[in-house]
């Protein structure tokens, strides 16, 4: 008998692999490029692409309840912006391990807004997640002397966690009556339509490697979904989901390689905290992993 990894846990940790590598395109694209330019390069991409996979499978890309997919693109389109921001400004590592909060929220929005049961030890898990933020940030009225993370990087890191929340439950109802590749293309196009007029001020025309940064961003990004949602087809969404935390190992890795960032004992202890809280808010209340964002 084969020992060899199973195809879902393979394709989900070539998943988590392609959006570590977005996230490190998208933070050297970040050095001089605007934030919103890099959401605009990327949601182009992501277009283009997921359109013509809609062609390939011949499925409208106009889907159904409309308004329901503009509000997750919305949702999207603000997670995004806010992953991006923050992402420049902190350590590759610790915006990862911040961003992967979003299960919990995601668990707290379904029981608030889809009916589900959500019981005393999960919101205990969901309080102790919190916490590892505070471990990975450290504030200064708390830690004293210990180094700290920009507060406000960090909180626009955790809103952006809210925002992907918030854009999960939207599509996990989207996906009873459309197809995955419809509720990309949405999230895909009203990033693209809401990042123009933010983008036109601020534009900065790409030099030298910074195109192949943005162009990066977009096929890492592409190619995580795809991946992502091939784990989803013949795998469990709990064992995607816990594949999916390699995506910090990898992000610390490239922070180490390209941004020479060293992790400290906190962010260590505050990634293990909510990576455990996570991984038993998923175990004891399944939440269908994202095909993406």
């Amino acid at each position: 008998m084969s020992r060899s990894l199973p195809p879902g846990l393979r394709y989900a940790a070539i998943g988590a692999l392609s959006f570590s590598i977005m996230s490190a395109f998208a933070k050297l694209a970040g050095e001089r490029i605007p934030t919103q330019e890099i959401v605009l390069a990327r949601s182009l991409v992501v277009t283009l692409l997921t359109l013509h996979g809609l062609k390939r499978a011949g499925v409208s890309p106009f889907g159904t309840e409309r308004r329901l997919l503009v509000l997750r693109g919305l949702f999207g389109y603000a997670a995004l912006s806010c992953f991006y921001w923050a992402v420049v400004r902190l350590p590759l590592a610790d915006t990862t391990v911040i961003h992967f909060t979003n299960p919990v929220f995601t668990a707290l929005l379904a029981a608030l807004f889809l009916g589900e049961v959500l019981r005393p030890g999960e919101i205990s898990l969901a309080l102790t997640a919190l916490l590892g933020v505070l471990l990975v940030a450290r504030p200064g009225f708390l830690f004293g002397d210990v180094s700290s993370l920009d507060p406000l990087a960090v909180a626009v890191a955790l809103a952006g966690a809210i925002f992907s929340a918030a854009a999960y439950t939207t599509a996990r109802r989207l996906t009873r009556t459309n197809h995955h590749l419809v509720i990309v293309l949405a999230f895909a196009t009203v990033s693209l339509v809401g990042s123009i007029p933010a983008t036109v001020p601020v534009f900065l025309m790409p030099t030298g490697p910074e195109w192949l940064y943005l162009l990066g961003v977009g096929i890492a990004t592409q190619g995580g979904q795809v991946f992502v949602t091939k784990a989803l087809e013949v795998d469990k969404a709990g064992r995607v989901m816990a594949v999916g935390y390699l995506q910090i190992v990898f992000a610390a890795l490239w922070g180490l390689m390209i941004f020479q960032e060293v992790p400290d004992l906190w962010s260590g202890i505050g990634a293990l905290v909510i990576i455990g809280s996570t991984f038993l808010m998923g175990w004891t209340h399944p939440v269908a992993a994202p095909t993406g964002r």
